[in-house]
């Protein structure tokens, strides 16, 4: 997955919220926020990828994200 695809989470409480990728922090694992979510480490594997991408640098704030997002 690429910093800035949006993707769906389909594991834990925030299931069903939409997420944008901000960084790879390791095999199987990125760093996810969004507007109805915390910002978290999430395995690749709960993410149900998007056809959207939006732009966004590596590690933005949170505020970025949702700017980016409500756009």
């Amino acid at each position: 997955m690429d910093v800035g695809q949006v993707c769906v989470k389909t594991k834990g409480r925030s299931a069903g919220t939409k997420v944008v990728v901000l960084s790879k922090i390791k095999e199987g694992k990125v760093l996810v926020d969004g507007p109805k979510t915390k910002r978290k480490s999430c395995n690749v594997l709960h993410l149900f990828p998007t056809n959207e991408k939006i732009s966004v640098k590596e590690g933005a704030t949170h505020e970025e994200v949702v700017k980016a997002m409500t756009k």
